[in-house]
């Protein structure tokens, strides 16, 4: 007796069986998916703290080692650099092949708090991002103008395009490349200061309690 004389002898048990090798065949195809190389994730996080004024030394020393030291201990790291300059220190931790980003910039952010009352005064806060190794830019806009100025270009798409942008379904991060923004340069005459009984930070006070928010049309 042969198999296929049991399909002979019921042909309603071999179009059952044929039925569901056809289902079993459509359900892979639009469920089982297509890559030609396995699916792996690869990212960095970083950490960017500034300054202002501060040397190399006191940047490596006060700054980069307390944060690079408190981040080493969180998981999924394979291996943490770190570069330091006047007034900015940068570190890179690199994940290990296919860790959980989301989790590992969670636990970084974490590790990141419990130094910061370490941290020299007047730094700025740690800005921590998380890059995926790879990846490049989908789509570039650019954005001229007759009547503005390239600050006021810059402004305009700060304030209202990269807020939409951003909110667009599907988008992770538009980043503005070759902006100049809005800045002042002061130079401080000493002896006219001296003269007038004044120092440098009564000048940034002064600056800072006259500073005003307003738009490019008011």
């Amino acid at each position: 007796m042969l198999f296929t004389d049991l399909f002979i002898r019921r042909p309603i048990l071999s179009a059952v069986v044929s039925l569901m090798i056809l289902l079993v065949g459509l359900s892979a195809t639009y469920n089982l998916p297509i890559r030609q190389y396995p699916k792996m994730e690869s990212a960095t996080i970083t950490i960017d703290t500034s300054l202002p004024g501060a040397t190399q030394d006191m940047m490596q020393g006060f700054v980069t080692t307390p944060i690079a030291q408190a981040i080493s201990t969180a998981n999924g790291i394979e291996y943490i650099t770190s570069t330091s300059k006047q007034g900015k220190s940068h570190i890179s931790a690199k994940l290990v092949l296919n860790a959980d980003a989301d989790r590992a910039m969670t636990e970084i952010l974490a590790k990141v708090q419990t130094v910061k009352y370490r941290l020299p005064a007047g730094v700025t806060d740690p800005v921590i991002a998380k890059i995926t190794d790879g990846a490049s830019a989908i789509q570039y806009l650019a954005f001229i103008s007759d009547t503005l100025s390239p600050p006021q270009i810059v402004d305009f798409i700060s304030r209202v395009a990269q807020p939409l942008i951003t909110s667009v379904p599907g988008v992770a991060s538009a980043t503005v490349v070759g902006g100049s923004s809005f800045a002042m340069r002061v130079w401080v005459d000493p002896v006219k200061l001296a003269a007038r009984g004044l120092t440098a930070s009564d000048i940034a006070s002064a600056l800072r309690s006259n500073n005003i928010q307003a738009s490019l049309d008011s």
